[in-house]
């Protein structure tokens, strides 16, 4: 039998183990760390006899051993099995962004289903174990809201936002915006966009505890997502990087100055992002999250919620007569910095921005013609 390690497959040291993890499907098993050079045997498709031959410093027990271990974990497959196919299309379909990105996909699909992590005993994991909507037992929860009690604050205006737009209007008008005019944008309307996006609508009892509801859908209602202002132009407030502190509708000054250059730095050097009045960090709190779900799937959760809160702060800002913009391309540990995150529990997650539009936008993309069409491929064929 010829056997090949999978492509598709991430070893990593957990609670002193060393684990070898392949996906999607496979096992994730604690094995002594010669399985790395047993694996390395195994690069291209080879026999057991071959890659031992490769191996004479271990015993042939230690060789026969790691290998019936690794071929029941799925981390060596046979020529020709259907899992031998199966992590070929994968590393294929997937080849840009391995190992990271296919690994935290598959090894977190279908969690609620399968054991899918070791448990600190080594032990797989039984799903069972973070069922959703089961509060574990804590004795304490980390806080609703977020606040920097010993930072300057801004009690900000409670006028109400002004939403009339018809919503099909602000649905098909809303766009992602790069080109601003400019002017500054209003207290009063940063302070209504604040609150209609990251504002508390109601609260809730869960049986532990009281939550709140935002106008965004948030998995578990558990708010994860705080918000950090980084203000270049708005009027009433100087230059900086604040927290948006819902519980108080207030802004605290967590660091003062923030520059054009600064902001189209922070943004991954995208010179749009030196351009409109504000940016807006969606920065998660992974405890609020964790402290319910401890399954590692929920940090997709986090990512899906940053991304509700997004649509949310778009729609809004577009029905407020601003022009939103957003972005995945930063610099993650510079913004952390700046706003005051640890970068391990408290981490951003999404950058969005809003201003003024300009009436024309520069390089605007024109809409598509029949040459544009000629060159596009509609539909499988």
């Amino acid at each position: 039998m010829r056997l090949r390690r999978s492509r598709c497959l991430t070893c990593y040291w957990h609670d002193s183990a060393f684990v070898v993890h392949p996906h999607p499907g496979g096992t994730p098993t604690a094995l002594h760390p010669a399985a790395a050079e047993i694996l390395a045997a195994f690069e291209d498709w080879s026999t057991p006899g071959e890659a031992a031959g490769q191996l004479g410093h271990l015993t042939p027990d230690t060789v026969e051993d790691g290998i019936e271990a690794l071929v029941r974990g799925g981390a060596l497959l046979a020529h020709g099995s259907a899992a031998a196919r199966l992590d070929e299309r994968i590393a294929g379909q997937w080849g840009a962004w391995m190992p990271e990105a296919s690994f935290f996909h598959y090894a977190t699909q279908d969690v609620y289903d399968s054991p899918q992590a070791l448990a600190p005993s080594g032990e797989a994991r039984e799903p069972g174990d973070a069922r959703p909507g089961q509060e574990p037992a804590r004795e304490s929860s980390p806080p609703l809201f977020t606040g920097h009690p010993e930072a300057p604050r801004l009690l900000l205006p409670r006028r109400p936002a002004a939403l009339r737009a018809p919503f099909e209007q602000v649905l098909y008008d809303r766009r992602t915006h790069r080109d601003f005019t400019g002017a500054p944008v209003s207290l009063e309307t940063l302070a209504a966009l604040l609150a209609v996006v990251f504002g508390p609508v109601d609260f809730i009892d869960c049986g532990r505890g009281a939550l709140y509801r935002r106008t965004s859908p948030q998995g578990g209602s558990r708010q994860e997502i705080d918000a950090y202002v980084g203000v270049l132009d708005v009027g009433g407030l100087s230059p900086g990087w604040y927290h948006y502190n819902g519980l108080q509708h207030a802004l605290e000054l967590l660091s003062e100055g923030l520059t054009p250059a600064e902001a189209a730095h922070l943004c991954a050097d995208q010179s749009w992002a030196s351009r409109p009045a504000f940016l807006v960090v969606l920065a998660a709190r992974l405890e609020r999250m964790s402290v319910k779900y401890p399954t590692p799937r929920a940090y997709r959760v986090c990512l899906l919620d940053a991304g509700h809160v997004g649509q949310t702060f778009a729609l809004t800002a577009t029905a407020l007569g601003l022009g939103p913009a957003q972005t995945g391309a930063f610099r993650d540990s510079a913004v952390a910095g700046r706003c005051g995150l640890d970068n391990t529990g408290h981490t951003p997650l999404y950058v969005l921005a809003a201003g003024h539009p300009a009436p024309t936008p520069r390089d605007a993309p024109p809409p598509a013609g029949v040459p544009a069409f000629d060159a596009t491929a509609l539909l499988d064929t």
